[in-house]
């Protein structure tokens, strides 16, 4: 897909479509009203037949406009004109690519940039543009045999520019926007790819292949055997039932100067969750491929770091196993040293992901890292606790803490902080270790934070609970949102200059 910038009459314009904002009451935008004027108008007409009413979403392909050089001119709802704001923006833009994708549209000229936003300036909206067409066209059809499922027939986009010293703020857009939807798409095909294909080992393959594209990265592979030997019993505990051996991967980007401490991205990356001995419910166990998804974010994040070239250091690590039962599977009632010297007491093994997480967050503290993000689908508390809509973020800094809020606020990608209070470190008390793997029923997501903060004490981090919005859906419709990619692309860029 190609996206670029174009400064060109939208009446004479020999693209194959038009995309044209319409407000409710019939408020045209300023493009509308040159077609309208041009077409002698004929969208006045349209519109008094009411078909559609400038609604946010709404949409309408209108043929062979007089006067008008596109074939195909699609009209969009932008809904209140003094109510528009960003997340509506979105709206606009997904029901925008999803009407076009309908059409057999090849080049289209997109004109939505100059929807009124009072707090959002013209790159944010050309970012959001160019972001949210590339998940329109995402499909992912490398698993299909015969079908190639649902064609694509959109090969250029661009974007409207009206004004000429707009134009260097619309590229700036176009080029940050395709690198996130280029990093977000390699988060989403590791997460939608099988449990038998998206192995650990599979994992630390795309990463090897993913630095040889890039003269900034570089990739290491710890195997079992060097984490044994340093003391990761508890990662190890996790994959000690599978037949996949577990990998500790680490993908630096070296974008800054040597001496400058790296931001480290830690991802959880169990590949396939059966619950090990405490079984999940068969029902729904085919989600589980999703838990690896914080792996997938972090991975998807350095990509575009890589791509952007951003002049700083980032280091994305990646904690990948299999939970699965067997004979030599993890038992309720074991109990584990973590590479910290802290022992565990596994109360349950479907707590698995903060066991592997435990592990390479003592396991970073090499790196003297700036900050430290762990993403994980940790919790099946904070999907009741937060629903779909938001991550929940924890931290033991105030800074990163904002950071954090205002990259989820900026590109809508949203979290909300949640308590990390000494108060709820009780629940982790064991009767013979250092610690239990799991707090019980209340406050699930909460204790499974405070059980990380016991490994995170010597440097500045945030955790990242997103079991509630890195997937969605069940049965054909699930898929990966890619979230919070997006919002680690902006954490990081937003460090540059910092």
């Amino acid at each position: 897909m190609q996206f670029t910038s174009k400064s060109v009459s939208p009446i004479k314009a020999k693209h194959q479509c038009l995309i044209v904002g319409l407000y409710e009451k019939g408020q045209l935008t300023d493009t509308a009203t040159l077609l309208d004027e041009a077409s002698n108008g004929h969208l006045q007409r349209i519109l008094k037949r009411g078909d559609i009413t400038g609604k946010v979403g709404e949409t309408l392909v209108l043929h062979d406009v007089p006067n008008i050089a596109a074939p195909r001119v699609l009209l969009v709802g932008l809904g209140d004109q003094n109510s528009v704001d960003g997340a509506r923006f979105i709206k606009i833009a997904a029901a925008a690519i999803g009407a076009l994708q309908k059409t057999q549209t090849t080049s289209t000229l997109c004109c939505l940039g100059e929807t009124n936003i009072s707090d959002r300036d013209l790159y944010w909206k050309s970012r959001r543009l160019v972001e949210q067409f590339h998940a329109g066209l995402y499909r992912f059809n490398s698993m299909r045999g015969t079908s190639s499922g649902v064609p694509v027939y959109l090969k250029q986009i661009d974007l409207l520019v009206s004004d000429q010293s707009h134009s260097k703020d619309v590229k700036r857009a176009i080029k940050d926007g395709c690198a996130v939807a280029l990093g977000t798409k390699t988060a989403k095909d590791l997460a939608n790819s099988p449990a038998n294909i998206c192995t650990p080992t599979y994992i630390a393959e795309q990463a090897k292949k993913l630095a040889k594209a890039y003269p900034s990265l570089t990739t290491t592979v710890l195997e079992e055997a060097a984490m044994k030997k340093l003391g990761m019993h508890s990662l190890l505990s996790v994959s000690q039932g599978s037949a996949e051996p577990a990998k500790l991967i680490i993908i630096r980007h070296q974008g800054g100067k040597a001496k400058d401490a790296p931001h480290v991205l830690v991802g959880k990356g169990i590949t396939f969750d059966t619950g090990g001995i405490s079984l999940k419910p068969p029902a729904t166990m085919y989600e589980m491929i999703y838990d690896m998804c914080g792996a997938a974010a972090v991975f998807g994040a350095i990509h575009t770091a890589a791509e952007l070239k951003l002049p700083i250091n980032v280091i994305a690590v990646i904690a990948a196993a299999e939970n699965m039962p067997s004979s030599t599977a993890s038992r309720p009632g074991d109990i584990v040293k973590t590479m910290s010297g802290q022992t565990v007491e596994i109360l349950n093994t479907d707590a698995e992901g903060r066991l592997v997480l435990c592990d390479a967050l003592t396991y970073i503290d090499k790196f003297k890292p700036a900050t430290v993000i762990d993403v994980a689908t940790l919790t099946g508390a904070v999907v009741v606790a937060l629903g779909a809509h938001a991550s929940a973020v924890y931290a033991n800094d105030e800074e990163v803490a904002q950071r954090i809020n205002q990259a989820g606020e900026n590109t809508l990608d949203r979290v909300w902080r949640m308590p990390l209070w000494d108060d709820y470190q009780s629940q982790l008390n064991s009767a013979f270790a250092d610690m239990t793997n799991t707090g019980g029923r209340d406050a699930g997501s909460v204790t499974a934070a405070c059980f990380l903060a016991r490994f995170t004490k010597s440097y500045r981090w945030a955790h990242l609970d997103i079991a509630g919005t890195a997937h969605r859906a069940q049965g054909s419709d699930k898929a990966a949102t890619g979230r919070p990619v997006n919002l680690l692309c902006q954490y990081l860029m937003d460090q540059v200059g910092s």
